[in-house]
């Protein structure tokens, strides 16, 4: 039987061991946490009972992949998951909101209730969707998000209230240095990828639950070797490398700076491409709501009015999702602020745009290098890195930013690489 090692158990890891057991390949994973999940986990902290989360994830329907792994695994997505057509609505009643409806339907029935929108703003923005459909969803490789609105003339409030917290929660990167290139695509599948492919889908569990912990028992079940708290040096991939066979391959499905230690002596210049991808991070704020007669959110997910001095982009109501009751989560996007500051800011902003008053702060967590800055002409590694050694991950060269679609495609593209090599 052919021999997969793979290191990391994040989403990538974990996709890549199922494609590889469904292939009949015998695997053996590596985890140097005690839990798997890699930057999409649960944390030991708890509210009401229940785990919070390294961050506030969201989904979109176009996220195929991952919604097959899940049902692969045994889960059930549509009871896991809260499924929201696209909805970007502020507490103030201002932004937009589309029906569970086909495109176009969708679009014209959202632009035309769009509160706080004029005329300009709504023509706009649909003269832009025109113009990207006809041009496929490409545009000029070097251009940012905010080159693409200004060449496709969006006014400044469709910019403000809809493509920036947009290309926030996708690419975890400001307008003004996003990949336009990368952005469309994302749109691409969302808008034309059937019905349903826009919607958002929120966890009604702790991401725990919502994958890993699943996907482990369904692995180990079918012969997986899962070493959790384990952590592998160098010196043991380059072990491992150098006896790779047509029957035995190595795969890298851990973070870039965990894969550039592990291959700088095996493959020191993709090594080093790994090395130098920068990353933006990611701050949650927990928020305990405590207010006499407050029975949650108008919506599940809330878009909040963001600035330097507000810098959340969303609220999520954990009672209407995980039963959490009181519990918020306000997430930003692109954080460049301290953890102290942070929470400070977060804090008076949810009080002041939701109207609370006795709201105490839970906690908050800062994911430092939570995702790629998904800038325009991006060199990303490739996933071959040396004979017989492999690499995954939502870092890998590929047409996704760093999302959970993107880290579990990678992890199945790669395994499938690897069996075409290994066949020959």
């Amino acid at each position: 039987m052919k021999q997969l090692t793979i290191v990391g158990a994040g989403w990538a890891g974990l996709a890549a061991a199922v494609a590889a057991t469904q292939a009949g390949w015998h695997v053996q994973l590596f985890e140097a946490s005690n839990i798997a999940g890699g930057r999409a986990r649960s944390l030991q902290q708890s509210f009401a009972g229940k785990p919070l989360d390294n961050g506030q994830h969201v989904l979109i329907g176009a996220y195929s992949n991952t919604l097959a792994l899940m049902r692969t695994v045994g889960l059930k997505p549509d009871e896991l998951l809260k499924r929201i057509p696209l909805d970007l609505r502020f507490a103030d009643g201002q932004g937009l909101s589309l029906p569970n409806w086909p495109l176009p339907l969708n679009m014209l029935a959202g632009l035309s209730r769009a509160q706080g929108w004029n005329l300009k703003d709504k023509a706009s923005l649909m003269q832009a969707a025109w113009g990207w459909h006809r041009a496929r969803f490409e545009c000029d490789l070097t251009w940012t998000v905010e080159q693409l609105c200004n060449a496709s003339r969006l006014s400044p409030r469709v910019m403000t209230q809809l493509i920036e917290p947009l290309c926030l929660s996708a690419l975890n990167t400001p307008l003004n240095h996003a990949s336009a290139k990368v952005f469309l695509r994302v749109l691409h599948d969302a808008l034309l990828g059937g019905l349903g492919s826009s919607d958002l889908l929120v966890p009604r569990v702790d991401l725990g639950e919502l994958l890993p912990n699943v996907c482990a028992e369904w692995l180990s079940t079918r012969g997986t070797d899962i070493h959790l708290g384990t952590r592998v040096s160098a010196a043991q991939v380059s072990a491992l490398q150098h006896a790779a066979s047509a029957d035995s391959a190595v795969l890298l499905a851990c973070p870039p700076w965990e894969a550039a230690r592990l291959a700088a002596d095996i493959a020191p210049k993709w090594a080093l491409s790994c090395a130098e991808l920068t990353h933006t991070a990611i701050a949650t704020v927990y928020l305990h709501c405590k207010d006499v007669g407050f029975n949650g959110l108008a919506r599940p997910m809330m878009a909040l009015h963001s600035h330097a001095q507000a810098p959340a982009q969303f609220v999520f109501d954990k009672g209407a999702l995980s039963e959490q009751h009181g519990l918020l989560a306000a997430v930003v996007s692109a954080c460049t602020i301290e953890r102290d500051d942070v929470t400070e800011l977060v804090h008076e902003q949810v009080c002041k745009q939701l109207g609370l008053v006795n709201v105490e702060v839970v906690q908050t967590v800062v994911e430092k290098r939570a995702t790629l800055a998904c800038i325009p002409m991006l060199d990303r590694p490739e996933p071959f890195v040396a004979q017989g050694l492999w690499a995954c991950g939502d870092f890998i060269c590929g047409p996704y930013p760093s999302t959970l679609e993107g880290a579990v495609r990678s992890g199945q593209q790669v395994v499938t690489q690897i069996s075409q090599v290994t066949h020959r």
